[in-house]
């Protein structure tokens, strides 16, 4: 489960590219009860999202036009420029080069060899989410990928991942940690059938899977598969804001969490 111990290689931000930022904001504030903090003129739109005055992420505009809107999870480092190094020794792609984000720390942006978007923060004012694993935080983390065999490869040579196969019968759930149970934040696998774009989708904890999927239709989003429950680890489903960014709602098992 996650959590705020901000260990290099584990999550430590999360943020939404959007079209319409104001639109997002009443998507996720009326979903998940976010408030929304504005990072101020010099930010350039960007903005924070809050639960009981805790940083959750951030949310900005798409800077190109033609991207697709998404959620982006940023792994910790203490070096973002070794970290670019690294993905690029692994075959990775560097999108964004390491930079400096007014003061609060250093980020880096990159795609993994398969397709799949992600970054990396290097905290200096800010170390990252104030809360994780907590309701309408984020609670977990997990990779599509067309190639699963790769992408392990890949994370661990950059990040130096432990990762444990979980035989599900019919695919390979693949446990990411940093190198025992307790300190697991992510998953790893293959493509369902029908699946074609490798992407890191993040999961956000709730207390009612179910309520939260009706509200995501009467919001003007879409659901794509569930409620569905998962013994010993809880009940979840995998939802499209309206602007098409994809996400996950759990209510995890008590002894999951």
């Amino acid at each position: 489960m996650l959590s705020t111990d901000y260990t290099p290689g584990t999550p430590r931000w999360i943020d939404l590219g959007s079209p319409d930022v104001k639109a997002t904001d009443a998507f996720y504030t009326s979903l998940l009860g976010w408030e929304k903090e504005d990072a101020g003129p010099e930010a350039g739109g960007y903005g924070f999202y809050r639960s009981g005055g805790k940083r959750i992420g951030g949310v900005g505009p798409v800077m190109d036009p033609s991207a697709t809107p998404a959620w982006t999870i940023y792994f910790g480092t203490d070096d973002a420029e070794a970290a670019v190094r690294a993905v690029e020794q692994a075959g990775g792609k560097v999108r964004v080069p390491a930079s400096d984000v007014m003061g609060f720390g250093r980020m880096a942006q990159f795609t993994d060899p398969q397709g799949g978007e992600f970054a990396v923060w290097q905290p200096q004012l800010t170390k990252g989410f104030d809360i994780a694993g907590v309701p309408v935080s984020l609670s977990w983390t997990e990779l599509h990928t067309a190639d699963a065999e790769a992408a392990r490869g890949f994370y661990t040579s950059v990040f130096g991942w432990s990762l444990t196969d979980n035989d599900m019968g019919e695919f390979t759930y693949t446990v990411a940690s940093m190198g025992s149970d307790e300190s697991s934040f992510g998953g790893l696998m293959g493509h369902f059938p029908g699946e074609t774009v490798t992407m890191w989708l993040p999961y956000f904890e709730v207390a009612d899977c179910d309520a939260t999927v009706a509200k995501v239709a009467e919001l003007g989003g879409a659901v794509l598969m569930g409620p569905a429950s998962l013994e010993g680890v809880g009940r979840m489903a995998s939802v499209r804001d309206p602007h098409g960014s994809l996400f996950s709602v759990i209510a995890s098992a008590p002894q999951a969490r």
